[in-house]
């Protein structure tokens, strides 16, 4: 399963909130080797705040193997704040239905056939949440190359929303696809999960 929990419930699941960090370490400092800050081996910016949601795949042995972090456009986000310009027209959305997907990471230490499973259940897990939560759509910047993999092969739609930008190693685009029943299916088929993957953490049964 993949935990979905924030600031105000990731006591519910012990060291979720601090692993989540502790893997982006890993994923953005160490291995590509972004310049952002970090202490201890656990990275943060300043879009981590009460209003992001966090998910977090961990493999049967409950070590953490990839991540998320997603914002609604009503709060400050990072294409917002920092890449404004990747939106053509600057039209940039703020909406309580239209979230941001961003650190989003899969460890590369994983086995491929952990990773494969690792990023089809991230995605489905995307879906699932938007659904639960009334979402619309997703906003994301990511290599082409990786939307051709992630999306083109599934069958999902989204649309460019600029021109390329060239952040770290690679070129990068701003993207934002739909949240329906009809995407999450196509997921769910395409990486062979048969059910729902998401656990939210608002939703464990409580100490009495």
């Amino acid at each position: 399963m993949i935990e979905a929990f924030s600031l105000e419930t990731a006591h519910l699941l012990g060291d979720a909130l601090p692993a989540a960090h502790r893997l982006r370490h890993r994923i953005f400092v160490e291995r590509q080797k972004y310049e952002v800050r970090c202490w201890r081996g656990l990275e943060w910016d300043q879009f981590d705040t009460p209003a992001a949601v966090y998910l977090l795949w961990r493999n049967k042995e409950r070590q953490p193997g990839a991540v998320a972090r997603l914002i609604p456009t009503s709060q400050p986000y990072m294409i917002q704040q920092l890449w404004p310009e990747m939106v053509a027209g600057g039209q940039l959305p703020c909406a309580d239905d239209v979230w941001e997907i961003t650190r989003f990471g899969v460890d590369r230490g994983l086995a491929a056939s952990a990773r494969e499973q690792a990023l089809g259940e991230m995605l489905c897990a995307f879906a699932e949440f938007g659904l639960a939560r009334g979402i619309a759509s997703y906003l994301f910047v990511t290599p082409p190359q990786v939307i051709a993999a992630a999306f083109d092969s599934a069958g999902i739609t989204y649309r460019r929303l600029g021109g390329e930008k060239r952040l770290g190693r690679l070129p990068v685009v701003a993207a934002q696809a739909p949240v329906t029943w009809q995407e999450l299916r196509r997921l769910r088929r395409h990486h062979r999960i048969g059910g729902p993957v998401l656990r939210l953490a608002s939703e464990l049964p409580r100490a009495a």
